[in-house]
Parts: C-alpha cells; sequence; structure tokens
C-alpha cells in the first residue's frame, strides 16, 4: 500500500462527507460502485513518481492544492463561445447546464446525473483499476449520457466543459458514458476551457463503447487556464468493424495528462489515436496512450507531435499490446517532438507487446529544433523572424492534424492553434 499524499486524504474526506448527497445514492448498485472505487482510491491513494507508468508526471502540485470544498452550482452563466455545431451540451464546473445546452432529439442524449437510473448498461462496465478512474467514480456528479441507437447518424454534437472562476481551488470529476449501437455514427467535438488565474482540478473519465461497424469521431480540444490542471482518462471499446477516431490537443492548463487505453475486441476494429502538444513556459503535458490488440485483422495508427517552448516539459508514453489471437494485425506508432527552448524537455517511451507471429508493427520517436535552413529560406524572402517561426511551428502539426476531415472540427483546432508561437514569445 502506498502513502497518501495529503491530496488523496482530502478527496477521501469529500467523499465521505458527500456520499449520501451524490446522484444515485439510492441505487444499490451505484452507492456499491462508488464504495468499492474509494477504498481502491483509499489504498492506492494519487499515484507517484515510484510508479512506472508516472514516473515522468508529478502529481505533488495537485495534493498540496488542497481541492476539498464541495461544489455548488454556479448560477452566474459563463461566456460561451459560439456554436459550432448544430447541437452542444454544456457543462459547467462538471455539472450539466441545460438552459445553456442544445440537445439532439431522437436519442439519449444529456445528463447522466438525471438518467443515472438506466446507465448500467456502460458505466463502471470499462473501468479499470486505475487510481484516477478510481476518484472520478466516487465522486462523479453528472456527465453526457449518450446513447446512439443502431444505424443512426448523430451528426456532430458540440461538448463543452467550462471552469468558473469561484475565487476558491475546486475540483470537478465529470463521467461521460457514449454508447454506439451497430452501424451507427457520430462526431464528437469537445472542448473544455477556464479562467487564466484559476486553480482548478478536471477530472474527466470517458467510458466509450462502439458497436459493431460503427464510427465514433472523437475531437478533444484542452484549452484549460494557465492555472488549471485537467487529468483525463478515456476507455473505449471498439467491436467488429468498428472504428474509433480520436484526435487530442493539449493547449491548455499548467498540468495535463491525457491518458487513452482502447481495446479492439472485434475482427477488423480500427482505432486512429493522433494529437498534439503545444506547451509554454510553466507547463506539463503528458500523453500516454495503451493499445490492446485482442482480436485478428485490427488496424491502428497513431501520430503525435508535441511542441515545447520556454521551461516546460512534455511525455509521451506509447504501448501497443497485440494479443496472441490478433494474427495480423497493422499496427503504426509514431512520436515526434520540437524543442523551442534549451529549457524544454521531452521524455518519450514507445512500446511494443507482441504475443502473435503474423503482424506489422512499427514505433519510433523522435526529438529535434527548428530547421535553420528552413528559417533561413523564410527570412531571406521578407517574412519576420517570429512569423516565420510560426510558420514552421505550423508545418509541423501538419501530418497530426491532416486526419482530422470534419471542417467543423478543423475550424476549432485552427483556432486554437493559429498564433500559438506569437503568444508565447511575446
Amino acid at each position: 500500500m502506498s502513502a497518501q499524499p495529503s491530496g488523496a486524504t482530502a478527496f477521501l474526506a469529500r467523499f465521505d462527507g458527500l456520499r449520501d448527497h451524490l446522484p444515485g445514492g439510492r441505487l444499490p448498485w451505484v452507492a456499491k460502485l462508488r464504495a468499492d472505487a474509494a477504498e481502491a482510491f483509499r489504498a492506492a491513494g494519487l499515484p507517484g513518481r515510484r510508479v512506472e507508468a508516472w514516473r515522468y508526471t508529478d502529481l505533488a502540485p495537485i495534493a498540496q492544492a488542497g481541492f476539498t470544498e464541495a461544489l455548488t452550482f454556479v448560477d452566474e452563466a459563463p461566456a460561451l463561445p459560439p456554436m459550432r455545431a448544430p447541437y452542444r451540451a454544456v457543462f459547467v464546473d462538471g455539472r450539466f447546464a441545460e438552459s445553456l445546452s442544445v440537445m439532439p432529439a431522437g436519442y439519449r442524449c444529456g445528463s447522466l446525473a438525471a438518467g443515472l437510473d438506466g446507465a448500467e448498461f456502460l458505466l463502471g462496465t470499462l473501468a479499470q483499476p486505475l487510481p484516477l478512474v478510481a476518484l472520478n467514480t466516487m465522486l462523479f456528479e453528472d456527465g453526457l449520457l449518450l446513447d446512439l441507437p443502431a444505424g443512426q447518424d448523430g451528426g456532430v454534437l458540440e461538448l463543452l466543459s467550462i471552469a468558473s472562476h469561484t475565487g476558491r481551488p475546486i475540483a470537478f470529476h465529470p463521467r461521460h458514458l457514449i454508447r454506439l449501437g451497430a452501424g451507427a455514427s457520430l462526431t464528437l467535438i469537445e472542448t473544455s476551457l477556464g479562467p487564466a488565474e484559476a486553480a482548478y482540478l478536471h477530472n474527466p473519465v470517458y467510458e466509450i463503447g462502439i458497436g459493431a461497424d460503427a464510427k465514433l469521431s472523437h475531437v478533444r480540444i484542452q484549452r484549460e487556464g494557465r492555472s488549471g490542471f485537467q487529468l483525463a482518462t478515456v476507455l473505449a471499446a471498439v467491436q467488429a468493424g468498428g472504428v474509433y477516431d480520436n484526435f487530442t490537443l493539449n493547449a491548455g492548463a499548467r498540468l495535463v495528462r491525457n491518458e487513452i487505453h482502447t481495446a479492439l475486441l472485434g475482427p477488423k476494429a480500427a482505432c486512429h489515436m493522433n494529437g498534439a502538444q503545444l506547451a509554454g513556459d510553466g507547463q506539463h503535458a503528458d500523453t500516454t496512450t495503451f493499445l490492446d490488440h485482442a482480436a485478428p485483422d485490427c488496424a491502428s495508427r497513431q501520430t503525435y507531435k508535441t511542441v515545447l517552448a520556454g521551461k516546460s516539459r512534455g511525455v509521451f508514453q506509447g504501448k501497443i499490446l497485440v494479443r496472441q489471437a490478433a494474427q495480423r494485425t497493422d499496427g503504426y506508432q509514431m512520436n515526434q517532438a520540437l524543442l523551442l527552448s534549451d529549457d524544454a524537455e521531452i521524455d518519450a517511451k514507445p512500446q511494443l507487446e507482441i504475443y502473435a507471429d503474423d503482424v506489422k508493427c512499427s514505433h519510433g520517436a523522435t526529438v529535434g529544433a527548428l530547421d535553420e535552413a528552413q528559417l533561413f529560406y523564410l527570412r531571406a524572402r521578407g517574412i519576420p523572424a517570429e512569423q516565420a517561426r510560426a510558420m514552421l511551428v505550423q508545418a509541423f502539426l501538419v501530418e497530426a492534424i491532416e486526419g482530422v476531415t470534419d471542417p467543423i472540427a478543423q475550424a476549432a483546432l485552427a483556432e486554437a492553434t493559429d498564433g500559438w508561437w506569437e503568444r508565447e514569445a511575446a
């Protein structure tokens, strides 16, 4: 049993004080789920750097921040960015804001807190023995509950998460449940925002079930405030012929951990996990992936790009597991980092674990700086130095971003990345 940092003790104290008031408290199966998670978190505590999966990311700042106060609903509506898609689900401090949302009709989509009685189909079914998942399970108050019937096209839905400026260090742990029936399709564009000066913790967990021949395009744009923390865990299970297409942009927060676990459970299932990390002075960005090839004839692609400026740190850990039954697996993983400062640091740990003998798998990692010859070429044509650097940074990101084909998602990503270097260099 590991020693519990003070932050773990505070979270457990919150649970002991709130357990009778959390959603689903009168549902025996939910109460048991929370109690079991609390015991698991009590035993493990917040993961420390002695845990191999957390070797490069230190959660001591979260333990020291004292996220101890219970959440209260924010009455004042925050300023919202313009809607990009026909539908949008808005969450403020982890709670569904119905008055700010425009929800689709024709399938189940809304507040998890309001629909817990009937969420047994997914809640807790994909959860793994991970400390942050346990923390979320014991303290979640709401989340998105989306159940798309077989064969239905759900179109494009925005998921907007906003942290309010409460003046105290708050923590919220939304639980998002998403299920696509056989042959269904959906594009989910998610954006996380928060005030620059507020200290808060956003700890979302996603349980995603993708039926046979269904496809989910999931674009996550993390633009938390520079004093905020985000620890996100995605758990996805893909059935035969299904596709999970994930792109994650980390472009905010003081510390962010983007952890994705995807299991390909049926023949010819596929997964694309791509992303980009943009970190400036004082920021820490961690992407950790685990891809489980559990069935034959499946394909996976991973391309992650990290750009680091100032005194920042980036982490990429990516593991591909090919089980014995997963013959004819085709798996590819590439991680590349661009360092714009002598004080920037990147840790990369790609892994392959293969038990099948008929596979095509590869992985690689590169680290470098801007090409001085390319920079000189642009400068020689009258382009100012900072603009030239920005152009080269944008060109570096293209390979990861070009896989996002939805025009609404493309526009959102362009808005988040355009001008990043100019802002950091200012």
